[in-house]
C-alpha cells in the first residue's frame, strides 16, 4: 500500500498486512506520517511541555479539576 505523509508529502510503502495498512484503508479519516515527521513533533512537544508554559485544554472544567 502507497502512503504519504500528510506533513512532508513523501510516499512511502506499507505491506498490506500491517495493522497501520488496514487502519488507513478501512477508516479514511486517519492519517499517516512518517517516522521522521513523528519523532520531530513529538520531540516538540516534549521541550513545549518542559517549559511549563504548555496548556493541556480540555472539554470540562470537571475533568480539569480531577487532573
Amino acid at each position: 500500500m502507497r502512503v504519504k505523509c500528510v506533513i512532508c508529502d513523501t510516499i512511502q510503502q506499507l505491506e498490506d498486512d500491517l495493522p497501520l495498512a488496514k487502519k488507513l484503508r478501512n477508516r479514511p479519516i486517519h492519517t499517516y506520517m512518517c517516522d521522521p515527521c513523528y519523532t520531530r513533533i513529538a520531540d516538540e512537544t516534549e521541550k513545549r511541555i518542559a517549559t511549563g508554559k504548555f496548556r493541556f485544554f480540555r472539554t470540562s472544567s470537571k475533568f480539569d479539576e480531577e487532573f
